[in-house]
């Protein structure tokens, strides 16, 4: 079954849902594409882009900056329109597909990146924009599918229990890179004391660069099961058609916004909001770098620990989401995430909370100094909001949105989560480039959880 038939049933008459099979083959989709998000934005490739490829961390982190700026901007002026052709279309996977290879080829691309090799950062850092477009975008329309999949009263169960599966799908991952694949230059062993499998050269970084090409793998093989499972919308209309129908739609739809005061409030909060979370997420693992000098061992255990607690948040939002409704879990998360970054900002390395501590000492065992545990506590509250808070948007808009232009709005609910996305990581990249200090960087993400939170006191679902 490749496509959903036509609604041929009398008026009134109960509504049917495919398979297991189609849901567990949607779900599917978080685990395969989480490893570009785990591996490559926050835990593995950018702090190594930033410490190792980039003359230093603070140029890293500005750097790596301006190439998320730019691919949030690409991804904010198309995706509404393409939101729209594919509600026109009707089609859902040959955009999945198309994007999805965007993703796997840019990915594997990311292997070029040596240590201390400057004259590779703009092809590098190309990838990892073109990356994050195919990601976020094969992400919209498999967001898409959701309203077919299951009841209205289980939608946020369906949306937290996908977004549990990619954490866990991050956690399974970032547990291959750091027991078989990525050793300490210094010893050359991995975190599990092994030599790195495949011959991969700890000097060169051969264990960090290797992401890349495992995230295209990683989804190339976790992504089938939606294709061979999950049923697609019907064709509507030949591309032609669809582009100028959807277009159309598009221009009824941003017109009517200013009319539906709920929907318009909740993506104005979610402009806001979301990319605040994106930039928390893309720098989180940059920052520690910088701060306690973390590597690979030490930030991708980190990972592992936050994409636990991660998976528990999801997982608890999503029931949380279907008793006690989307908009009060989107709150809490936010209020969370608030207190625990206002938290990160008063922790440096020998001081936690204005109190004086030892800071780390060379050579002293994974995580022994207080900061590091500090640090460590409120990375973990980050990652219990963060899944919540994510799983609950989505089903939000699926709660507001028209039914029969959820792609549009899932178009225009990308746009609001990319149109200012550049904002985050360009205000992180110029404030850090000007003071020379990452904490003034990361200082700006206050801000957008306080705005997105009064934003959101407008909603009414």
């Amino acid at each position: 079954m490749t496509t959903i038939a036509p609604d041929a049933r009398m008026a009134g008459a109960p509504r049917t849902y495919p398979p297991r099979a189609a849901v567990v083959g949607w779900i599917f989709f978080d685990w395969a594409a989480q490893p570009y998000f785990t591996l490559i934005t926050t835990f593995v490739f950018a702090p190594y882009f930033a410490t190792s490829v980039a003359p230093n961390p603070a140029t890293g982190q500005s750097l790596w900056g301006f190439a998320m700026a730019a691919a949030g901007l690409a991804i904010a002026l198309m995706s509404p329109v393409l939101g729209a052709i594919a509600d026109a279309s009707g089609r859902r996977k040959p955009w999945i597909a198309g994007f999805g290879a965007v993703l796997v080829l840019a990915s594997c691309t990311l292997w070029i990146g040596k240590p201390g090799d400057q004259a590779i950062i703009p092809p590098l850092l190309t990838a990892v924009a073109l990356a994050s477009i195919g990601a976020e975008f094969a992400t919209l329309f498999n967001n898409a599918m959701m309203p077919t999949l299951v009841p209205p009263e289980r939608i946020g169960r369906l949306s937290g229990t996908g977004w549990a599966t990619g954490y866990i799908g991050g956690i399974v991952s970032l547990i291959i890179v750091l027991g078989f694949l990525a050793a300490n230059p210094e010893t050359g062993r991995t975190l599990l004391g092994l030599t790195p499998l495949f011959g991969l050269d700890p000097v060169c970084h051969q264990g960090d660069r290797i992401v890349g090409p495992l995230t295209g793998v990683w989804f190339v093989i976790f992504v089938t099961p939606l294709f061979l499972f999950t049923p697609d919308y019907p064709a509507k209309h030949p591309l032609r058609e669809a582009l100028h129908e959807g277009l159309s739609e598009l221009k009824q739809s941003i017109r009517s916004l200013p009319k539906q005061k709920s929907l318009a409030a909740f993506l104005l909060a979610n402009m806001i909001y979301t990319d605040g979370l994106v930039s928390l997420f893309a720098f989180g693992g940059i920052y520690a770098a910088g701060t306690f000098g973390w590597h690979t061992i030490q930030i991708g255990t980190f990972g592992i620990m936050l994409a636990i607690t991660g998976t528990f948040g999801a997982w608890l939002g999503g029931k949380l989401d279907d008793r006690l409704g989307p908009k009060r879990v989107i709150a809490g998360s936010m209020l969370l995430l608030l207190l625990s970054v206002a938290a990160i900002l008063l922790v440096d390395k020998d001081s936690v909370l204005f109190v004086k501590v030892t800071p780390p000492m060379p050579g002293a065992p994974l995580f022994s100094s207080a900061a590091e545990r500090a640090y460590l506590v409120l990375g973990c509250l980050i990652g219990a909001a963060g899944g919540p808070l994510q799983a609950a948007s989505r089903t939000l808009l699926i709660r507001l949105a028209p039914k029969d232009r959820i792609a549009q709005y899932f178009g225009l609910f990308a746009l609001t989560g990319k149109v200012t996305s550049f904002i985050g990581p360009l205000l992180i990249g110029v404030i850090t480039a000007a003071t020379a200090s990452q904490k003034a960087g990361m200082a700006v993400l206050v801000v957008f959880f306080v705005a997105g939170l009064g934003l959101l006191m407008r909603v009414k679902e």
